[in-house]
């Protein structure tokens, strides 16, 4: 198993490609499920949750491979339509097939998804949604067994904001008889990136980018082409390692609208940051003081960077707070930034990091969900000595060989095997 190890306090410069987003490449691939052809997208990233998703996509009769830069789905008719345990629990946006098989056959078998510990994130929602459009709903053994005669449109109305309900509630209703409105609907930038894609397979869908999406069934969709929009929250990263490391990095191939609640806020501790409308620049700040944040849906501040936020914020001029909202158990990564010196002290939902530059140290740390991976790696960056960063394989599945673009600008950081 592979571990990172990092020489910390050397200054990162230069300018590094955000990849395509994760989160947007994986609904955009499940989506090919709702009809047969050849769907060719560009901006695919290179992860091991895309190749968790190639595997059970070919488990349901579709091919996936590589051209160059492109990515190409080839859909087929599918002789099963269950998902089951050894390949969904791997990744919890498993899920997401549930939507599109259902639409399509009428019938959908899902193991209940596994992923990061980060909680326990129910799909309670998502069922809600499927109910709701006509689909009778059991669980057995671990499974979601869904069936319907004909998906009908229907008024959905979600009581809290859920990214991945949306986008199933969402691909079920194009190919649903009727209009569908789905109300209290998610508003992430990969919300829009895959109703986008399902306007341009033949989809009608209004309302995309707010709270509302108005959806008028069709009878059948068409496969297109379709580029990936940049990893926002790769992006936020990257900007993070710059900052901490105390140099200057330009980020590109980014959107910086979609990460803005970062940037107000390392604008707020006193970095100063040039946004392009491709690209973000921060420049070197001697020091930082203490930002208090909460996490919040789209576009309140991502939860997916508030461990990476919780890093730089260790090394700041004086306290913060740090409030999450959307999960209850995402602050893991604690007690390991703990192991590296930090003074944190954290309750369930709320952390208090006491910030003091200079304060970090390199020592062994594990790695216990996606997002904490790169917030220790990032940590490791600004620690005096050696950090090793074992259990990787969590980082793998969200970052396109970060090691290597940080090696880029300059850091010390490599790849060994334990």
């Amino acid at each position: 198993m592979d571990k990172i190890s990092i020489l910390g306090q050397t200054q990162l410069n230069g300018r590094v490609k955000t990849s395509g987003a994760k989160n947007s490449s994986l609904p955009l691939l499940f989506a090919t499920l709702l009809c047969n052809g050849r769907h060719i997208f560009t901006n695919v990233p290179n992860l091991q949750d895309i190749l968790s998703t190639e595997t059970l996509l070919a488990h349901l009769g579709s091919k996936a491979h590589r051209d160059g830069e492109k990515y190409i789905v080839e859909t087929n008719m599918s002789d099963t339509h269950k998902a089951p345990y050894d390949l969904v629990r791997k990744m919890r946006a498993s899920i997401l097939c549930l939507g599109p098989l259902l639409a399509r056959y009428g019938e959908a078998v899902v193991s209940l998804p596994g992923g990061c510990a980060i909680g326990t994130r129910p799909i309670d929602k998502h069922l809600e949604a499927m109910k709701a459009l006509g689909a009778e709903i059991d669980i057995q053994e671990g499974y979601v067994i869904a069936r319907t005669k004909k998906l009908k449109g229907a008024r959905i109305v979600f009581d809290g904001v859920t990214v991945g309900g949306t986008e199933n509630a969402l691909m079920a209703a194009v190919l649903a008889e009727g209009e569908t409105i789905i109300e209290n609907a998610a508003k992430e930038p990969e919300i829009d990136d895959l109703a986008n894609y399902l306007v341009k397979m033949g989809a009608k869908i209004s309302g995309i980018g707010t709270s509302i999406l108005t959806i008028q069934g069709v009878s059948k969709l068409t496969p297109a082409e379709h580029a990936v929009i940049p990893d926002r929250i790769e992006a936020g990263t990257l900007l993070i390692a710059g900052a901490i490391t105390g140099g200057e990095v330009t980020v590109e191939n980014c959107i910086p609208q979609h990460f803005e609640s970062l940037i107000v806020k390392m604008r707020e501790a006193g970095f100063k940051i040039d946004q392009e409308k491709t690209s973000v620049t921060v420049r070197p700040a001697k020091s930082w003081k203490g930002v208090d944040i909460q996490t919040m849906p789209y576009p309140g501040f991502a939860t997916d960077l508030q461990a990476q936020y919780m890093a730089l914020m260790c090394i700041a001029n004086g306290p913060c707070i740090i409030t999450e909202n959307i999960f209850e158990n995402r602050f893991m990564h604690v007690q390991e930034l703990m192991r590296l010196n930090a003074d944190i002290t954290s309750r369930t939902q709320v952390a208090i990091v006491r910030g003091k530059p200079g304060v970090l140290k390199g020592a062994p740390v594990m790695a216990t969900d996606l997002r904490a991976s790169a917030c220790l790696v990032l940590a490791g960056l600004a620690a005096t000595g050696e950090t090793t960063v074992s259990r990787i394989y969590h980082l793998d599945r969200g970052y396109e060989r970060l090691e290597e673009k940080l090696m880029s600008l300059g850091g010390k950081i490599k790849r060994v095997k334990e």
